[in-house]
């Protein structure tokens, strides 16, 4: 019908409209109705406005998928008074994503940047590739990534919790030595001082496994977990993920990084994961609530527990 309709302007042309039919083999009632059709209201209008509403609720929205985007929908729907349109299912919303040019689809692969002290002591792989805990701080994975700026090389560390991907310290600095993993470490224990006792898990990179980390590790009671011998990504998957998500959702066709800056990205990070990440971004991982979310329910039924 719509080969037609373009053919025809719309059935403007008459004279081409009995010959199309026939040779697509179609009913010219059904090309009329199918005109008629077309000048109807998009029964998804109302939706589509407040797929947009969300996306401009924050610059990072516009990666959602449609499990995201669905759920975004289902949690502005009960913050609303009054009526609100009814949300069809996640093929549906993903189909009008797409109808709006906005379907979101990941384009790079993060590459982890940590290098092995092959002479080093080790620490046993306490993790095994079980990134779920039962409780907030009881396990956590820790990571370093680099983002070139005007200034140079930028090097990010976050540690991010187990239980509901929330990060609970970060520190950048325009070198990957192992203070900045020691920063983020102390920066993770000032803001959540439940952190001690709990497993830290990470790659085998020369700043986790040197006597000054460690010695922090050993400080503030924390169990050091590692990858398995030969250095799998998969081992810490976790934080590869939290990687290639930020990237994705933050910087990727936004944000020319190499023309900024450094302050102005750390600037950009900081708010990313301390803002948006822990308390606004809809996480799958969590049944779309964002982390703090999660955390703040976890707490509630605790205490209703005890009550």
């Amino acid at each position: 019908m719509k080969l037609i309709a373009i053919k025809t302007e719309n059935g403007n042309l008459t004279g081409d409209i009995a010959f199309y039919c026939r040779v697509l083999k179609v009913s010219r009632q059904g090309f009329y109705n199918h005109l008629e059709a077309q000048k109807k209201p998009w029964k998804y209008e109302a939706l589509a406005a407040e797929i947009y509403e969300i996306i401009d609720e924050d610059e990072c929205n516009d990666t959602y998928g449609r499990y995201r985007m669905h759920k975004a929908l289902e949690i502005k729907k009960e913050m609303v008074e009054g009526e609100f349109p009814h949300i069809p299912c996640e093929r549906t919303v993903y189909r009008i994503m797409e109808r709006l040019g906005i379907a979101h689809t990941p384009k790079h692969k993060p590459n982890g940047i940590t290098k092995a002290d092959r002479e080093a002591m080790k620490s046993d792989d306490k993790i095994k590739r079980d990134f779920t805990a039962e409780r907030p701080l009881e396990k956590a994975v820790t990571d370093i990534t680099e983002i070139q700026t005007a200034d140079g090389k930028l090097y990010i560390s976050a540690i991010e919790d187990c239980f509901d991907n929330a990060i609970l310290g970060i520190s950048m600095a325009d070198n990957m030595k192992t203070g900045l993993c020691v920063d983020t470490l102390k920066s993770a224990i000032m803001a959540y001082p439940g952190l001690r006792g709990a497993v830290i898990h990470s790659d085998r990179g020369s700043q986790y496994t040197s006597g000054e980390y460690r010695q922090e590790i050993e400080r503030y009671g924390i169990i050091q977990s590692m990858n398995s011998a030969g250095g799998r990504c998969h081992d810490n998957a976790k934080c590869e993920s939290l990687w290639g998500r930020f990237k994705e959702e933050l910087l990727y066709d936004r944000y020319d990084t190499k023309k900024m800056p450094m302050k102005v990205v750390k600037s950009l990070i900081w708010r990313y994961f301390m803002s948006y990440w822990n308390n606004r971004r809809i996480c799958s991982a969590n049944g779309g609530l964002p982390p703090m979310v999660k955390r703040k329910k976890f707490y509630e039924e605790q205490y209703s527990k005890t009550a």
